[in-house]
């Protein structure tokens, strides 16, 4: 893969936040010692991960987490990006783990910057339900009341798009539901539980708040009407249904009439403002109109129903998850999302992009983050207000369905012996760092 990893880093503004993420289920491990989530239901059904391995250990994060503090300090990163894990914190002396954890970053001058939400739902809870937003906001102000001391930057919800496709319409993850269409109400309740959960923390004196939400532009695979007319209904789906009631305050194109409940006032909770606005980006996604058949793409399976179908962006490198390589897309993206919501947009923090690729001399990463680093800098001289970039992943972890056979990690770890080696693209992203102090 072709790279300018050899020449610096443009520099970016003064006090943009540099870090790395990860979340509870794909690296803490100690199942034991919390109650089960929906994904420890999900990966005990054979069949559901591709490997059919489960988190129960991972990484063992919770046992080693001074270990990997020492490996963010090593880094040099401004933030850590963990996930809180619902399950553990109903759990006796669940909380405990994150006050340790929170003590040690501090200590070791790494900001914590939890997510409250990413996909390990407790077992009894549902998104279909309306209750779970409600009790998403009792839990989310323990936390706050635990750890507010030390922890000034909060995220709320993980994905809820991701969450809401891959969990409940296609069945791909946990809680490994097929409902296609009638899913809306996982999305329109995660929505509503970011916006109670923004009320929650600021009633808890929060003051820097934001989400993490999947984007990514959606290119038509032709200019044929009916292609560009489905690849529209993607980014409906996929982009707008999820960004537009947080950013304007209403659901795009009369979705918000297929939502449960009193939609306009819900609509004004989920719009509670938010200091910033995360984005996850991994790439591109181009479509075309439905083929008539299902569809293997990146991992899933795209059903021959749905009025749309995803198709390879050609002539670009792809990861070994067969994710295409489009760092340009990152600007595109952005500059997008400028133009469309203008001063109504926050500004803009990048809470996940990264690769999968094996190895310890990982230079095809390298050159991934490289061209990616690069994109966000093109996007903030063109005016995008961009606060921070977040590496996915600190560690390789438990890539959900497909078990351990993806390595997103900057840091390769053993999972027979749990031992951890950092590979190359973690000297460069240290290296890099330092350059822009």
């Amino acid at each position: 893969m072709a790279t300018d990893a050899g020449n610096p880093i443009p520099r970016f503004p003064a006090g943009f936040l540099w870090g790395v993420s990860t979340s509870a289920h794909q690296i803490e491990g100690a199942a034991g010692e919390r109650e089960p989530s929906v994904w420890d239901v999900f990966t005990a059904e054979p069949g559901r991960v591709k490997d059919g391995s489960t988190a129960a250990v991972a990484c063992d994060h919770y046992h080693r987490y001074r270990e990997d503090v020492a490996l963010l300090a090593g880094l040099g990163v401004d933030a850590y990006r963990f996930s809180i894990s619902w399950p553990r914190v109903n759990s006796p002396g669940g909380l405990d783990f994150y006050d340790r954890l929170a003590d040690e970053l501090c200590a070791a001058g790494v900001r914590p910057v939890p997510t409250l939400f990413h996909w390990d739902l407790p077992v009894g809870l549902d998104w279909l339900e309306r209750d779970t937003a409600e009790r998403f906001a009792e839990y989310v102000s323990v936390v706050a009341e635990r750890l507010g001391d030390r922890v000034k930057k909060w995220i709320t919800l993980n994905e809820p798009a991701e969450h809401t496709l891959l969990g409940h319409a296609l069945g791909a993850h946990a809680p490994g539901r097929q409902l296609m269409f009638d899913a809306l109400p996982v999305a329109h309740h995660q929505l509503l539980a970011h916006g109670l959960a923004v009320r929650a923390l600021r009633a808890a004196g929060a003051t820097d708040i934001g989400i993490a939400n999947s984007h990514g532009p959606t290119w038509p695979a032709s200019g044929q009407t009916a292609d560009v007319e489905a690849a529209g209904f993607y980014d409906l789906l996929l982009n707008r249904l999820f960004s537009d009631p947080l950013i304007l305050g209403q659901y795009p194109d009369g979705l918000g009439e297929l939502m449960p409940g009193d939609v306009e006032a819900d609509l004004k909770t989920i719009a509670e403002p938010v200091d910033w606005y995360g984005v996850n980006y991994y790439a591109p996604t181009r479509v075309g109109a439905p083929q008539g058949e299902d569809i293997e793409f990146g991992g899933l399976t795209i059903p021959a129903e749905l009025p749309f179908s995803v198709r390879q962006i050609e002539g670009v490198p792809v990861t070994d998850f067969g994710w295409p390589v489009v760092p340009e897309g990152l600007t595109e993206l952005l500059t997008g999302f400028r133009d469309r919501y203008g001063d109504r947009l926050p500004p803009v923090v990048i809470t996940e992009n990264g690769c999968s690729y094996e190895g310890l001399d990982d230079q095809d990463r390298i050159a991934y983050l490289d061209g990616h680093i690069r994109a966000l800098h093109r996007a903030v001289e063109a005016g995008v207000d961009v606060r921070g970039y977040f590496v996915w992943s600190l560690l390789d972890n438990f890539e959900w369905a497909e078990g351990y056979a993806r390595r997103f990690g900057l840091v390769h770890v053993d999972f027979e012996t749990l031992e951890r080696t950092p590979k190359a693209s973690y000297a460069w992203f240290r290296d890099a760092l330092r350059a822009q102090r």
